[in-house]
């Protein structure tokens, strides 16, 4: 499981959305002090979790990891949207770029275990004819 490259990213993903439970977005208002951020975030996590943790099961793996990364999308444009019609000034935290790279960083794994299923099916396919061949 950890030797793969896309349990590393989903790994990297996961970490980056659970800190937003406990980050603060511009000024000192905490991600999770709006409710639908709070939703969104805790809904991304647990698909996090589940990419994680069902390596074996590689199809829904790839499909949890990339609707994760859609949710990502849309709240990390409702972030924007919010930030620039609340604030005159704008201030960014670091943080405020999270969504975004767990995006990039799901993506990345959703790309790799679809290569690893390719590449499992390829094998099966090729081990299938050499028994039928027999």
């Amino acid at each position: 499981m950890w030797q793969r490259i896309q349990t590393l990213y989903l790994l990297l993903a996961t970490g980056l959305v659970v800190s937003l439970l406990f980050c603060t977005k511009a000024g000192d208002i905490p991600y999770t002090e709006y409710w639908p951020y709070a939703v969104l975030i805790v809904m991304t996590s647990i698909l996090q979790v589940m990419a994680l943790t069902t390596y074996k099961h590689r199809i829904f793996q790839m499909r949890t990891a990339s609707l994760s990364a859609i949710i990502l999308v849309g709240l990390q444009v409702w972030l924007v949207i919010d930030f620039f019609q609340t604030h005159n000034d704008p201030v960014f935290h670091v943080t405020a770029v999270f969504p975004i790279v767990a995006t990039i960083l799901d993506f990345l794994a959703a790309r790799s275990i679809l290569a690893d299923e390719m590449l499992v099916r390829s094998a099966d396919r090729l081990r299938a004819a050499k028994r039928k061949k027999q």
